[in-house]
């Protein structure tokens, strides 16, 4: 039962420690480094900074690695080194100045629980609690063999490892530690150790360790940086190994802590920002880079000492240092910046004086967020247009071209995982892959890209993120393995010509035991497992190393497809040729004494006590005890160019035991140091065939089987003799190879068309369907016939014309600068006149294409779509493109004009009207009655009929450029009505704001007023005051809402509550208290033309509109008839029952249907009553009526 408990709490206390090194896994930097060992890392909005010599990852998309971080908190031991790794506590970086980022969790909340342990004295000298084994050493027990499967008596049977084990007393409860080497040759071991609350989410307690001997025994140095300082961060300078820099956990406080001597002694200096992630420079030793957490960039030209802002709004890890012998300026920062509207830039400019006039843009458009690589002589970046992706890039700083890949590729995603050797690896997924990638490798300036592989398998790791199954063999130029996937079955091929010819990997021919393997090609073969460790101090399923060229060791199968079952570890010492096998079940492995020897333990699932070595490549190896307990090994520090062969393993006893730092010394194992006679000559081939890359390699090796120790030159390459170039040494863009070996235009690509640059009277280079593969070395042969000829550029028209805006939008802002880009796929672009019409009455004119690289800008002056079209002209022809712009302004103000009570089964007309006005960039969205889907229109009317009776809403929604403004109203629809025209005493229009809410306030109080002059149930009142001054109203009187009254009967009631209301209002009846001692009087201006206004059908809008033209008509006669018999200036009454204006009044009448609708007329200038008018116009409308009907 007890051994059952502690297997679970081992397997338990693993999985932690697999989700803690997730932590200092690298997390921001979308960085790829020219040369990684590890299988390429694809991350998903993150890209991985990686070191050595092989492949990594640059651009990916996807899932945060900060929640990544919060969900795999720490719990293990974390393993990190500043030697030739220079690997720290998020980010694997390049020694010339990678991003180098922090390992917290991104949540963090206040401490609640005690400050850091201080039962330690911190001047105390720590010992070693013990010494491991018989007499200070650790035995050598005994020596297998793979040849017969017997332990062999030899000289190492006696050789001891000399060991010593540490125990970090005092931090027995800090569940996470990062160990760090500061540098070759250096005695100085740094291990940091942090308590990680998971119920506050963050770090509450640190402590910091040195060791100046190797780590025999450590100091504890809180008392130097801080009793009760919080440690978060510490990274060492990957050009001075004795320059420290920590920072403190910004919870507790913003602070850094500097070290000249290797972490002896520190400065403090306080920041005004929190550290998010460094980017030290690749040859100045003082100079960094600070990222913050609100997206500033600093830099610090004093090792941290002092920081100056350097940016705002800059993305996360995309910020490079200048590269020698390419940037000008030594301090010149590369960057990916937002604009305040959101829109991403890449911009250069001076680190120590970065001003609005120093900054330049390199690129004339926006990009695609997280897309700026800059690496070694290429600079990448994306840009997306009308949802389709495409990418550019820059060779040596020169200006950007658009990458040209296969046509029908139709990339969805691209990641950059190397540069090195002049050329650009790619790797692409197109249209129709999902959990694959193409890879594709260029020319040397990285424009145009062939295809190397189809299908590499890709897996997601713990954290979310993915790698591309790809692995470059350390110390062969061009050999690649990856795994890739045919009819749903994953093989393992390699290549020995960057991806020229591929194969399957040959099985064994024998198993451990010596029986035979039946594996026959292609049905069989064997297959590696080639993912990288997320801890860089395990050694991963496959390793190679550059001193020791075709020693491979990986993880892997043997059978019809790659499997995670049944694995074991395979060998091969001739670069993947022949394979053996070495053990049965998986192991870590690593180089010792600049390869010259292997080192293997099994993987720290469950602890272990012995350690493997092997002198002869893996065919025998030595079994040696390290520890007198189990240990689970979290990771193993091997350090090479050091003349003391020391190795640290770093683990634990147990979950609640302290951190145990193991050194071994294996000095001890080597009787000599390697003499000449010690070495043997090693060829290069690929099954047979010696030319690889173009040339013949020959290698020295030491003798299997010898224990001399290398001395520190670590170079192995004998002679490398050129080869004759033969047709697998070719390729070209745009040409496949087909089944005789020929290369031939693809159905997609023209080889007639020239480059624009080709101008008439130069010359360029026509390929024959053949490019040989950069890093080649072959000469002569088919070299001259394949090679590209030189022609003359021909005169030819312009075709290809394509006219875009700088951001890649169809939209802009009235007033802005707007700048188009112009560009020609084909044609003499010196020679071929560039002209340009905006569409707004302008248009400018360029002599040749070269005039508008930097883009072309036009700032239009009104709101509208315009027509902007680029034509491209010469001798022989033209092309030309257009594009249609919406400029457009925000809209300031939307109003609603709806009639508040139409007639059912009547069309009505509904009006919005917006300030400023727009011509046809405005779209309209009308909401009616109770529908679900809006009606869409560009213009500002619509008209709408209402087949219900009842209360209506109505609202439109005006959207123009990223606005977008309504307004409601409500109609009452009913079958008939009669309304009255009100104004009011002037000093309502001193209280009239204007606004909606006062309209209604103002309009209850009148129905309200009116109520109490005569018995009229409410729901048969409307009031609805009019917007503007002066203050109008109109009041609707509604028929009632019981349906078993006869109409005739309802026409009655109306008609008498009008005679009510109308007397009231003539004889001022009706008023109300706007404040106290202000009251205003209401008035009745007139009734509507209609006295009662029907859905019966005779009365058509057509008959309804005659009728008015006649009323109008008939009122213009009689009025000039009345004032040709009275005096202007005076006011009479004649039997004809009209009336008549003075003179000093007409010049005050409204002049517009609404005024006419909203002026007020004061009751004295009216000789009769209302009464008598009302009769005299109703008389008069109907005589008018009767014809008509």
């Amino acid at each position: 039962m007890e051994s059952a408990l502690a297997s679970l709490a081992s397997l338990a206390l693993r999985a932690w420690l697999v989700w803690s090194l997730q932590l200092v896994a690298p997390g921001y930097a979308e960085v790829t480094c020219s040369s990684c060992p590890w299988p390429a890392r694809v991350r998903n909005t993150d890209v991985v900074q990686q070191l050595d010599h092989g492949f990594g990852p640059v651009v990916t998309l996807g899932k945060s690695w900060n929640r990544a971080r919060a969900e795999f908190r720490p719990t293990a031991l974390v393993l990190e080194s500043a030697g030739e790794r220079e690997w720290n506590s998020k980010v694997v970086g390049k020694t010339d100045g990678e991003v180098l980022q922090g390992d917290q969790p991104t949540s963090r909340r206040k401490r609640s629980g005690p400050g850091p342990d201080t039962a330690t004295p911190s001047d105390e000298r720590a010992r070693s609690h013990g010494l491991l084994l018989d007499g200070h050493r650790a035995s050598s027990d005994g020596r297998w063999s793979r040849d017969d499967g017997r332990a062999s008596g030899s000289r190492l049977d006696d050789a001891k490892l000399t060991s010593s084990t540490f125990a970090l007393a005092g931090d027995s409860a800090h569940n996470h530690a990062v160990v760090y080497w500061t540098g070759q040759n250096s005695s100085v071991i740094l291990i940091l150790t942090k308590l990680y609350d998971f119920h506050l989410g963050s770090v509450t307690e640190s402590s910091l360790w040195r060791s100046m001997d190797y780590g025999s025994t450590y100091e504890r140095l809180n008392d130097k940086v801080g009793v009760k300082t919080v440690l978060s961060y510490l990274y060492v300078c990957p050009t001075n190994k004795r320059k420290i820099m920590v920072l403190t956990d910004p919870e507790f406080e913003s602070s850094v802590l500097i070290s000249s001597d290797e972490g002896a002694s520190y400065q403090k200096y306080r920041l005004s920002f929190y550290v998010l992630s460094l980017l030290f420079h690749p040859s100045q030793e003082d100079w960094a880079l600070a990222y913050s957490h609100d997206q500033k960039l600093y830099s610090s030209f004093d090792f941290g000492r002092k920081w100056q802002l350097v940016h705002e709004r800059v993305t996360p890890n995309r910020f490079y240092w200048s590269v020698s012998g390419l940037d000008r300026d030594a301090d010149l920062v590369h960057m990916e910046a937002h604009t305040a509207e959101g829109q991403c830039q890449y911009m250069t400019c001076k680190a120590q004086a970065c001003s609005e006039s120093s900054r330049t843009f390199p690129f004339p458009s926006y990009i695609e967020t997280n897309s700026l690589v800059v690496q070694d002589e290429y600079i990448v970046i994306q840009v997306t247009m009308a949802g389709r992706a495409s990418y550019y890039v820059s060779y040596q700083r020169e200006p950007f071209a658009r990458i040209k890949i296969p046509k029908y590729s139709l990339p969805k995603d691209m990641h950059i995982l190397s540069t090195d050797q002049g050329q650009v690896f790619a790797a692409v997924q197109e249209w129709n892959q999902n959990d694959t990638y193409n890879l594709y490798i260029s020319d040397p300036r990285g424009v145009y890209f062939t295809l190397a592989l189809e299908n590499v398998k890709t897996t997601r790791g713990l954290g979310g993120n993915s790698m591309i199954d790809l692995y470059e063999v350390a110390g062969i130029k061009g050999m690649l393995i990856a795994n890739r996937k045919v009819e749903n079955q994953v093989k393992t091929y390699i290549t020995y010509n960057k991806g020229r010819d591929w194969r399957l990997l040959q099985a064994p021919s024998t198993d451990l035991e010596g029986n035979e393997i039946y594996c026959v090609l292609p049905f069989c073969s064997l297959h590696l497992q080639l993912q990288m460790s997320e801890n860089p101090y395990l050694s991963g399923s496959i390793t190679t190393k550059s001193p020791v060229p075709g020693v491979i060791v990986a993880t892997g199968n043997i059978g019809s497809e790659l499997s995670y079952n049944n694995v074991g570890m395979f060998i091969s010492s001739d670069a993947g040729n022949s394979w053996r096998q070495i053990f049965d079940e998986e192991h870590n492995v690593w180089f010792l004494d600049k390869g010259g020897a292997l080192l293997a333990v099994k993987q720290p699932t469950v602890p272990t006590r012995h350690l493997w070595i092997s002198f002869d490549e893996g065919r025998q190896w030595t079994r040696h005890s390290f520890s007198a307990m189990p240990l689970f090994v979290d990771g193993v520090l091997v350090e090479p160019g050091m003349d003391n062969q020391i190795l640290t393993f770093f683990g634990h006893f147990s979950d609640r035991s302290e951190w145990q730092l193991i050194k071994i010394d294996y000095k001890s194992l080597f009787t000599k140091r390697c003499a000449e006679g010690d070495f043997q000559t090693w060829h290069l081939h690929n099954q047979g065939e010696p030319c690889v890359m173009g040339q013949k390699q020959i290698y020295m090796k030491r003798r299997p089987g010898l224990y001399c120790m290398l001395g520190k030159d670590s170079s192995r390459i004998l002679s490398a003799e050129p080869c004759i170039c033969r047709a697998h040494d070719f390729d070209d863009y745009g040409y496949e190879r087909r089944g005789d070996g020929n290369c031939l235009p693809a159905f997609w690509f023209n080889p007639a068309t020239v480059s624009r640059s080709c101008s008439l009277g130069q010359n360029y280079l026509n390929s024959t369907g053949y490019r040989k593969v950069a890093a080649n070395n072959c000469t002569k042969g088919v070299k001259e016939m394949y090679t590209a000829r030189k022609q003359q550029c021909p005169n030819r028209p312009p075709r290809g014309l394509h006219l875009a805006t700088q951001d890649n939008k169809l939209t802009a802002n009235l007033g802005s600068n707007v700048t188009f880009v112009v560009q020609l796929e084909e044609g003499d672009s010196l020679r071929t006149n560039i002209q340009l019409d905006f569409g707004d009455g302008t248009a400018v004119s360029y002599s040749n294409l070269s005039w508008t690289e930097e883009g072309i800008r036009h700032v239009y002056r009104s709101a509208g779509i315009f027509r902007v079209t680029a034509l491209a002209e010469n001798s022989l022809g033209f092309d030309s493109t257009s594009l249609y712009l919406h400029v457009t302004c925000p809209v300031e103000h939307v109003q609603l004009l709806a009639p508040f009570v139409v007639i059912k089964n009547k069309e009505v007309n509904l009006t919005a009207m917006v300030w400023p006005s727009h011509s046809r960039t405005v779209t309209y969205f009308w909401w009616l009655g109770n529908s679900t889907e809006p009606v869409i229109t560009l213009e500002g009317s619509i008209s709408y009929v209402f087949s219900a009776e009842g209360m209506n809403t109505v609202t439109v929604q005006v959207s123009s450029a990223n606005s977008i403004l309504q307004d409601t109203k409500t109609i009452a629809v009913q079958e008939f009505f009669k309304s009255l025209l009100l104004s009011f005493s002037p000093n309502l229009d001193e209280a009239n704001p204007d606004i909606p809410e006062w309209r209604q306030d103002v309009g209850r109080v009148i129905k309200k007023a009116l109520l109490q002059i005569a018995d009229i149930p409410p729901e048969q009142l409307l009031v609805a005051v009019f917007p503007g001054i002066p203050t109008a109203a109109e009041l609707f009187l509604l028929p009632s809402k019981n349906q078993s009254d006869a109409r005739k009967r309802n026409e009655e009631d109306l008609e008498q509550i009008s005679e009510i209301l109308v007397s009231a209002l003539n004889q001022n009846l009706v008023e109300f208290e706007l404040k106290p001692g202000s009251r205003v009087i209401v008035y009745i201006t007139q009734l509507t033309l209609a006295p009662l206004v029907d859905s019966i059908p005779r009365h058509s809008s057509s008959a309804m509109l005659m009728l008015l033209s006649v009323v109008f008509l008939g009122l213009a006669v009689f009025l000039i008839y009345k004032f040709k018999r009275y005096n202007n200036t005076s006011l009479q009454y004649t039997g004809s029952q009209c009336f008549c204006f003075p003179s000093s009044y007409r010049q005050k009448l409204p002049t517009t249907p609404a005024q006419v609708l909203r002026a007020p007329l004061p009751q004295s200038i009216f000789p009769y009553t209302t009464t008598t008018m009302l009769k005299a116009w109703s008389d008069l409308t109907n005589s008018l009526l009767i014809p008509l009907i």
